[in-house]
């Protein structure tokens, strides 16, 4: 009897244990933390998908990310980090907007060969959206990224468990930028061609406990594209 207590007790322990959440942002004393150099996974090879047009543009995008090799007695098979084994792709594509785990993208105009990166830094991409509406009343070809960008946990990786971010660019990948502030949890975002403006909310950790809750304040911004300057804007609806 009093064995099983004993074990009781201990799955209890080891259970709670393995339970632990680290908290999101693991803030630094005296400097900004600074995305991490992953280490590189043998099992995972840099992959770019088909080019995708999106339509009344004059570019290609190329969505570049990693494919997974694994197999055994000499037998290499593949399959997408994205969307596991049985498809070399590393995407969605639905009308204006691209879905996937994306380290960069390459840009290439219609009429050329050259391709140009969208950035240098070691991001994670989650979703690139085209602003038709925007696009449709002010011929501004717009794409706006939610991001993966620093490793703010430090466990020297860049997944769901580091604070996402929201980023925009022109559809050339020029003046790729980020929107939202330092260390702020992104929410959402949305798209309003009636004001020609994008809203979105995120989270700040005013209380500093690593963690995004009930007792931090929460964001409300737009950037107005009727300006030539990409201005974000805080506004207070409550």
């Amino acid at each position: 009897m009093r064995n099983i207590i004993i074990l009781g007790i201990t799955l209890i322990f080891l259970t709670s244990c393995g339970n632990d959440e680290k908290p999101k942002v693991i803030y630094p004393e005296n400097e900004e933390i600074e995305t991490t150099e992953l280490k590189k996974d043998s099992t995972l090879i840099e992959i770019a998908d088909i080019p995708i047009h999106i339509d009344s543009t004059k570019y290609l995008i190329h969505p570049i990310g990693e494919y997974r090799m694994y197999g055994s007695r000499g037998k290499v098979y593949f399959g997408s980090s994205s969307y596991g084994s049985g498809s070399f792709s590393i995407t969605n594509f639905d009308r204006y907007e691209i879905t996937g785990n994306l380290h960069n993208l390459k840009f290439q105009q219609l009429d050329s060969d050259n391709l140009t990166s969208l950035t240098t830094k070691n991001i994670r991409i989650k979703s690139i959206t085209f602003l038709r509406d925007i696009f449709d009343n002010t011929k501004k070809q717009i794409l706006i990224y939610r991001v993966l960008d620093k490793d703010t946990n430090r466990d020297n990786e860049l997944d769901d468990n580091d604070v996402e971010t929201l980023y925009i660019s022109n559809i050339d990948g020029s003046q790729f930028e980020k929107l939202t502030s330092e260390f702020q949890e992104f929410i959402d975002w949305k798209q309003l061609g009636i004001k020609n403006r994008i809203y979105f909310r995120s989270i700040e950790d005013t209380n500093k406990n690593g963690e995004f809750d009930k007792d931090d304040k929460v964001h409300y911004q737009y950037v107005d594209f009727n300006n030539d300057k990409r201005i974000v804007t805080e506004y207070k609806p409550i």
